[in-house]
């Protein structure tokens, strides 16, 4: 009995390696972790750029709308939402989405109708981009959400919905040539589209997002960098570290030094540039070099969370502060 089990879980594995599509991405348990997966594998699918974690302002409320991805390709631009869930979906009396994890417990969870949502966030981006000077052509801004979990199992009246990429959907996603550019409704056909395209990288290139915190091991957080924390001789060094002339931040690595028996950690601070897309590469000359002790922590407030986190700077592969 247990040779079966373990020949046919064997054959299980060999059968995924050779024969299943590893171009879907594990999207893990966080949001944040789902959100930069999918962005990946749209850029890899539609040869486009993926702009991850933008809040953009809301000038009905003063508040920031949160925009999990605006991916821009040839053909146009999409708002997508990422729904990470898992259990199964429907609609309920009110029009929400409610998600049942199934099971003894059965927990419901209820939320907002995504598409809804997403679709008034064209609004509000339509309306940012005119205050910064561009206006879209007609028809070539779509809206998308994606649930990209594989445990997610949607009913027929959310499945036939044209904004929604259910699972199964997910997965058929080809490159150019394939079932995405159907996905794609338009093109961009003026004759100034090559401005048009500068224009908007260059604004969505400075527009204001999340900080991204890196970890090894591959996990990764959207929200907002508080501060570092440690003894005062360690952190002080790190006060110079602005928002406004830095971008990121690297953790090139630790290691311990002779008699001192005391890890260093080593960041490489990126300038921040304001000139956009197009002249973002700076020179590592321009970089700026930091040593401190690897006791320092890293003071984080993630994205939907009322509590803030504190990881070890030596944990830290790299930290993105937006603008």
């Amino acid at each position: 009995m247990w040779l079966q089990i373990v020949f046919g879980f064997a054959g299980y594995k060999i059968y995924r390696w050779v024969f299943a599509d590893d171009d879907i991405p594990d999207v893990g348990k966080h949001n944040s972790e789902a959100i930069l997966a999918v962005s990946r594998r749209l850029e890899k699918i539609g040869g486009g750029k993926a702009y991850v974690g933008l809040r953009i302002p809301d000038p009905d409320t003063g508040d920031r709308q949160n925009i999990d991805i605006v991916l821009v390709t040839k053909k146009d631009v999409t708002i997508v939402s990422v729904l990470n869930v898992s259990g199964s979906v429907e609609v309920d009396g009110d029009g929400n989405w409610a998600c049942s994890s199934g099971g003894y417990m059965n927990n419901v969870k209820v939320y907002p109708d995504p598409v809804a949502e997403i679709t008034g966030q064209i609004d509000i981006f339509k309306l940012y981009l005119d205050q910064r000077g561009l206006t879209l052509p007609k028809g070539q801004l779509n809206a998308t959400v994606v649930l990209p979990n594989a445990k997610c199992r949607v009913t027929h009246s959310i499945d036939s919905m044209p904004e929604v990429i259910s699972f199964n959907k997910w997965a058929e996603l080809k490159p150019e040539g394939g079932r995405f550019t159907t996905w794609i409704k338009g093109a961009f056909s003026s004759d100034n589209a090559d401005g048009l395209h500068q224009k908007l990288h260059s604004i969505l290139s400075t527009s204001p997002m999340w900080d991204r915190l890196e970890l090894k091991g591959d996990k990764h957080f959207f929200g907002e960098f508080v501060e570092f924390k440690g003894k005062h001789e360690d952190v002080q060094p790190l006060k110079h570290i602005k928002r406004s002339k830095v971008s990121q931040i690297t953790v090139q690595n630790a290691s311990a030094f002779g008699s001192l028996g005391r890890s260093k950690v080593y960041l490489l601070c990126s300038p921040r540039n304001y000139g956009g897309e197009e002249s973002s590469s700076s020179s590592s000359s321009e970089s700026t070099e930091m040593v401190t002790r690897a006791n320092v922590d890293v003071v984080f407030s993630p994205m939907n969370s009322k509590k803030t986190k504190r990881f070890s700077l030596s944990d830290v592969v790299l930290l993105v502060l937006g603008a």
